[in-house]
């Protein structure tokens, strides 16, 4: 007996890549491969019914949607000791196909995903080709109707792992398309314009876009404004105190849709 259950390890290790007992649930159409140690005519494959049910030589209809590898490995080891004397069955899945993941919105292109294997939200925005178009901050995660995971751009743009989640089976992504992809410099700068928003975009990077300061401007009086939702903000630049002091917090960074407005001294 024990050189039985070596053998079966070393069987285990040794599997073709699959999904072995684990915590994964089988669903309807899922494949499966069912063997029972020493026994033949019990070693097959198995496709799970729309019913959820799979066909079992010897025990007839056998329940195994809803279940995990390792819970049908025990419900099937307990019916099948009325065959077998000390029955070790073994469950692998070999092909998954009830597992999906629904991404949609305007800021990406609507699909759906297969989890044929585990996978996090930031392998599957890495696979998209439109998120850096998106607003990721707006954008979400539903399981179950509800909102598990905000504001990907923490998890995405600035690589907080910390933020990542596994995905399971029927999660919805949700990513809306990001209205507006300008910074606009206007006021006492050279060359007042709407500059494409870039990731990381500062304050003093739009202004020298912009042909910098001109010679009337008052560089302690610039002042961003922006927009979140109903919020409304006006940030103060204290310029001089970034190029004499080199105080680093005056060179805040952008978001797509912020004004930057510098305004004149007056002499």
């Amino acid at each position: 007996m024990r050189l039985s259950a070596l053998l079966l390890a070393l069987l285990l290790l040794l599997a073709p890549l699959g999904v072995r007992a684990g915590d994964y649930v089988i669903g309807e159409g899922d494949s499966l491969d069912i063997s029972v140690w020493g026994v033949k005519e019990l070693n097959f494959p198995v496709k799970v019914r729309p019913d959820g049910k799979i066909t079992v030589p010897g025990l007839g209809e056998v329940v195994a949607s809803g279940a995990t590898p390792s819970q049908l490995q025990t419900l099937l080891g307990g019916r099948l000791k009325e065959l077998v004397k000390n029955p070790i069955v073994t469950v692998t899945v070999r092909e998954i196909t009830n597992s999906k993941v629904y991404v949609f919105g305007s800021g990406v292109k609507a699909a759906v995903y297969d989890l044929s294997r585990r996978t996090t939200v930031l392998q599957l925005l890495c696979t998209l080709p439109e998120v850096k178009t998106a607003d990721l901050r707006n954008a979400y995660l539903l399981r179950d109707g509800k909102k598990v995971k905000t504001d990907l751009h923490r998890l995405f743009i600035q690589g907080d792992t910390a933020q990542d989640l596994l995905l399971e089976s029927n999660d919805a992504l949700f990513i809306p398309l990001l209205q507006d992809r300008s910074i606009y410099v206007m006021g006492a700068v050279n060359a007042p314009k709407a500059i494409e928003y870039r990731e990381g975009m500062k304050v003093m990077e739009a202004i020298l876009e912009a042909g910098g300061f001109t010679r009337f401007a008052d560089q302690n009086d610039v002042v961003v404004r922006r927009k979140e939702g109903d919020k409304a903000q006006a940030l103060e630049v204290k310029a001089k105190r970034l190029f004499k002091d080199g105080d680093l917090s005056q060179n805040i960074e952008l978001k797509a849709g912020d004004y930057v407005m510098v305004k004149e001294a007056f002499f």
